[in-house]
């Protein structure tokens, strides 16, 4: 596997000499200054990768040419911007860039209730209180008919923090679901924008009448848009899970298990039509076995996030050790080294240690956490590819 680092471009305080420094080979990054919807010019592309190969790195992977809100929900505008898509992709093409990671998640990308989560060790790390945003939902949000999608017991709960919350602890809820989380990955919402939960309530009423067969049509009528031009430039794109994995908001969420995947897959059945394998991701849901999904998928994947999490039954999950947790990434790098090697791998949300704290790193993705995730799953391949050099890789 290929050792790469998601790198914010040249406002990063971390550099891209720091990350040769540490033996990363490649580069997932983006135009993040390009909004949503408009086409990524050549020349800023092959400016953008002629820099990071000044540092010895390479472009590996786009992450991410965003797909607009309007093309998931299908409004009016959706075919301009598939062409705007179509256009970016070729530019891609014509720089060398072969990879594209992408989400079709509505209105929210992923979400946490806690950016700082205290363990026993001193670090902190994300993690997600059911309640809690449960509470954000039917309270801050006071979306119609929230109620109805949480049990007795849960609402219970709810009423319970209710009653105790304090006005810090609902900005904070605020700023962390819809502001820090999102803003930095070309969100709909940033920082200082005025009134985010009037602008987040917008955003969820432009899906309004839409269900899970809905979007994922809209899906397949993008993915069948772009394939032509994929085939042309030889580009893979790689859907990302949803994260969590599963509906929130009473947005429909059509990326969280098996057979999502084997929806998506089949009904554009072209190789470069491919999934992002974050085992982050994948293991927040309970019902899903990540190896077995790893074994059965291990071809039509692109691209791969390794990181972990530790779920439980109540709702709650939060980021595990990336030796420990649901995600088993021993053995995820075992069946990818085997069943497709080289692929392009990235380790994910690292836990704030040590001097990461203060130096203004987006939400997991700090310099010494990740650095020390890198590390450990750096050893964890040298141990499979000296299984395999030996025959002994099952």
């Amino acid at each position: 596997m290929k050792k790469t680092w998601r790198w914010f471009g040249r406002n990063d305080t971390i550099t891209l000499d720091m990350l040769r420094q540490i033996g990363v080979e490649g580069v997932v990054t983006a135009l993040h200054a390009i909004p949503n919807g408009e086409i990524w010019p050549l020349e800023a592309i092959q400016e953008h990768k002629k820099y990071i190969e000044f540092f010895g790195l390479r472009w590996s992977v786009v992450e991410s040419l965003p797909v607009s809100e309007a093309i998931k929900y299908g409004g009016p505008e959706r075919d301009r911007l598939i062409e705007n898509y179509k256009i970016s992709l070729e530019n891609l093409g014509k720089a060398g860039i072969r990879t594209v990671c992408y989400n079709f998640m509505p209105v929210i990308d992923w979400i946490r209730t806690d950016l700082l989560y205290k363990l026993p060790d001193g670090t902190s790390t994300l993690y997600f209180d059911k309640i809690r945003f449960a509470y954000f939902d039917c309270y801050i949000l006071e979306r119609e008919g929230a109620e109805k999608e949480y049990t007795a017991e849960e609402m219970a709960q709810v009423r319970i923090l209710a009653g105790t919350i304090t006005q810090e602890e609902k900005d904070q809820l605020v700023d962390t679901i819809i502001v820090k989380t999102q803003g930095f990955i070309n969100g709909n919402i940033k920082e200082g924008d005025l009134n985010p939960v009037a602008i987040f309530n917008r955003l969820l009423a432009q899906y309004k009448g839409i269900d899970r067969d809905q979007l994922r049509e809209n899906l397949i009528y993008f993915l069948s848009a772009i394939m032509p031009v994929c085939d042309q430039w030889n580009i893979n794109m790689c859907i990302h899970p949803d994260d969590p994995p599963y509906q929130v908001l009473g947005l429909p969420r059509i990326m969280t298990g098996d057979e999502d995947i084997r929806y998506i897959l089949e009904s554009v059945d072209n190789p470069h039509n491919g999934i992002t394998f974050c085992a982050g991701s994948l293991s927040a849901g309970l019902t899903n076995e990540v190896t077995q999904l790893a074994e059965k998928y291990a071809r039509r994947t692109h691209f791969v996030h390794l990181r972990s999490t530790n779920a439980t039954a109540d709702g709650n999950f939060m980021e595990a050790s990336h030796l420990e947790g649901r995600g088993h990434l021993i053995e995820l790098i075992r069946i990818f080294e085997k069943e497709n090697p080289g692929l392009p791998m990235r380790v994910d949300h690292g836990k704030l240690m040590l001097d990461d704290a203060g130096k203004g790193y987006n939400p997991g993705y700090s310099f010494h956490g990740r650095m020390f995730a890198l590390a450990q799953v750096e050893g964890m391949m040298a141990v499979i590819k000296d299984e395999i050099l030996h025959g002994k890789c099952k």
